[in-house]
């Protein structure tokens, strides 16, 4: 089975618009045939819906869309796949319970109303025979890695006909060594004019390695595009967010003291599935250390983190702090100085109807400097805190009466840790502290938590962003399927080891 050569594709003035917000504004941006091209920003540059745009999924308030040198009107993402135009998402669009085989007949365009499987079985072998990477027609997809999961994303896109692709932060869910390979796969492909790419990436390090061509946005507008080899990591940062650096990092000061701070013993516990995601998990966690949990999404990483936040039940085993039982009640986390940087904090961490200075008092709203007889509440007291917070971590707000839901990620992240970290912290607890953030947001919040490492707390950090892991991890431990079963020392880390412990190939 031949491949066509893909079409260009230029969209020419883009704008749209979400009410007052223009997420859009007059972009202009040619993905040449057979290029590899990142389209890089930070979160709310506007990527994604510029790619939305083209695939029919929004329609532009204005501007035009070219396919192979034609005006053409895209009104559903249906229409964008009779263009040659695919799509292939971060999350997984499969059916865990059918095979590779029969995802790929689901993924048609029609599907008859009788199949005759013989009949695919012979046009799928010859299809694969003719792909640079195959995938097993009669495994079952809940058995295959992450990285196999997303070659089987992009094979159905390419069985359809799509030789335009766009690829939405397709590494988030990846092992390093999966991410070069999906992306290396890809860069070859274009290399040979069979498939134009275009990344959708905050990541530099994949357009320095993988992209020939970069576009970069910033609040909806095109901000700089060139040959991503000719464009060196500052200018690339300086096109992000307008400047070549972000915050220096804190510096790390210090070592592990004697003693373990947090002590998990053999904790276990189940999913809201019933199936159990946490496995006997034995860790300790020293005064001044970093202990990094890498693992790919969905190893048990959120029920470990919602056992420890009092969120979920443990089937067995303990949890202890300071030497001492913690059973995770509001007041057992007030003395033992317990906080929590939770993943998705509007979700998990906030009151969404609820101001910003409500939300900053929700762990002391009830302490005798916000009160008057332990009974009734002195707002004037929770304001003035809440002035305090909202200078101290740089939180941009209307003001303190603002709800907290109409404020950014950067911001509701910031208020969260105004909050968790504005007193004395004993353990810290972080799971995806950074994720959707831009990178000054990134570096400030990294650079509290080492401080506070170096103020002698005791800090577990989960995160699935393993550079993340390396730059702040004092020892590092690897969680799949529920077990811890790898670590490492962060002078000693090899990312390739790390990797394959990721991927269970340990």
């Amino acid at each position: 089975m031949s491949l066509n050569p893909p079409a260009a594709v230029e969209a020419a003035g883009i704008t749209k618009r979400f009410g007052a917000l223009a997420a859009l504004d007059g972009v202009s941006v040619r993905f040449a045939p057979g290029s590899f091209h990142a389209l890089l920003g930070e979160n709310g540059a506007g990527k994604s819906t510029l790619a939305k745009c083209i695939m029919g999924y929004y329609r532009a308030d204005a501007g035009e869309l070219f396919i192979g040198g034609r005006k053409r009107t895209v009104t559903n993402p249906r229409q964008a796949h009779r263009l040659g135009l695919g799509m292939v998402y971060q999350h997984f669009t499969l059916v865990p319970n059918m095979t590779v085989m029969e995802n790929l007949v689901l993924g048609g365009e029609r599907l008859p109303a009788v199949i005759d499987w013989r009949a695919e079985r012979t046009r799928l072998e010859e299809f694969l025979a003719a792909m640079p990477f195959r995938l097993g027609l009669d495994r079952r997809v809940a058995g295959l890695a992450a990285g196999e999961k997303q070659k089987l994303e992009i094979l159905k896109q390419l069985l359809l006909g799509h030789r335009f692709l766009i690829l939405d932060e397709p590494t988030s869910v990846l092992t390093p060594s999966e991410a070069t390979e999906i992306l290396g796969l890809m860069r070859r492909m274009t290399d040979e004019g069979k498939l134009t790419v275009v990344l959708i990436t905050h990541k530099l390090r994949e357009v320095e390695e993988f992209a020939r061509e970069v576009t970069v946005l910033r609040g909806g507008r095109v901000a700089g595009h060139g040959p991503a080899g000719d464009l060196s990591h500052g200018e690339l940062v300086r096109m992000m967010i307008g400047r070549e650096e972000v915050s220096p990092p804190a510096a790390r000061a210090g070592g592990v003291r004697t003693g373990a701070v947090l002590e998990l013993r053999g904790l276990t516990a189940s999913s809201d599935r019933g199936v159990t995601a946490v496995r006997g998990v034995s860790l300790a966690v020293g005064a001044g250390e970093i202990v990094g949990v890498a693992g790919v999404s969905g190893n048990g990483q959120t029920e470990l983190v919602e056992v420890l936040a009092g969120q979920r039940q443990e089937e067995s085993g303990s949890i202890h702090v300071a030497g001492g039982p913690y059973l995770r009640t509001r007041e057992e986390t007030r003395k033992k100085r317990v906080f929590l940087l939770p993943e998705e904090p509007l979700r998990n961490g906030c009151v969404r109807s609820m101001t910003v200075a409500e939300n900053l008092a929700i762990r002391n709203f009830d302490a005798p400097e916000n009160t008057r007889w332990r009974w009734f509440l002195r707002r004037r007291a929770i304001l003035r805190q809440a002035q305090d917070l909202i200078g101290r971590y740089g939180i941009k707000t209307q003001g303190p009466n603002a709800r907290i839901e109409i404020l950014s990620g950067g911001n509701v992240q910031r208020t969260v840790l105004a909050r968790e970290l504005s007193a004395e912290v004993s353990v810290l607890i972080a799971q995806n502290p950074c994720t959707g953030l831009d990178l000054q947001a990134v570096a400030e919040i990294r650079n509290q938590i080492i401080m506070v490492r170096n103020a002698g707390a005791a800090v577990l950090l989960l995160s699935e962003d393993l550079d993340e892991i390396l730059e702040l991890s004092d020892r590092i431990v690897v969680m799949f399927e529920g077990r811890l079963v790898y670590e490492t020392l962060r002078g000693e880390a090899d990312v390739q080891v790390i990797g394959r412990h990721m991927a269970g190939r340990g």
